[in-house]
């Protein structure tokens, strides 16, 4: 997570999700743009999806929605399925969060407030993501769409591997 917010215009560029920091900042800070965002767009930041978001910010790896859903159930906000989809739906579409296509699953976004397409790093060991920011519209996949006249909206980008801790944990 960032330690300031950002405005629409700002592009972030630095992973974030590996390195080490203030991780009760990071969730203050995260909390603090969803709120100002609700708030300015006159959307209900409902306490369940205050929560939800709280839920993913607690770790920087992808939960998937029962997992959610459990802890929601736990924090006393009922346990039928849709209370996790909804407030999980709504934490995607204002980009609080993201889904993580490959594990089906979600992760609070680390740049709230930003227009950016993220890339997310994803550990293949202990499923720890990290996010950063992609270009594709400047690389090859934008080459290939601006010569058949194609204009991308939307890309997810998903790289597999070794975190730095279980890398170095792998290590010989």
């Amino acid at each position: 997570m960032t330690s300031g917010s950002q405005t629409d215009h700002e592009t972030p560029s630095d992973p974030v999700g590996f390195d080490k920091h203030d991780h009760a900042d990071c969730i203050n800070t995260a909390v603090a743009a969803a709120e100002a965002h609700c708030a300015n767009n006159g959307l209900r930041f409902t306490p369940v999806r205050r929560k939800a978001l709280e839920i993913l910010l607690q770790e920087h790896r992808a939960l998937g929605a029962y997992e959610t859903l459990d802890r929601l159930r736990d924090a006393g906000f009922g346990s039928q399925p849709p209370v996790a989809y909804r407030a999980l739906e709504f934490l995607v579409a204002n980009g609080f969060a993201h889904k993580i296509e490959r594990l089906n699953a979600f992760v609070a976004c680390a740049h709230p407030g930003a227009n950016h397409s993220p890339a997310f790093m994803i550990c293949r060991v202990c499923d720890s993501v990290a996010e950063a920011q992609s270009a594709p519209a400047r690389g090859s996949l934008g080459e290939a769409a601006r010569a058949t006249g194609f204009q991308i909206e939307r890309t997810v980008v998903e790289a597999v591997g070794l975190c730095p801790a279980c890398a170095e944990n792998a290590a010989p």
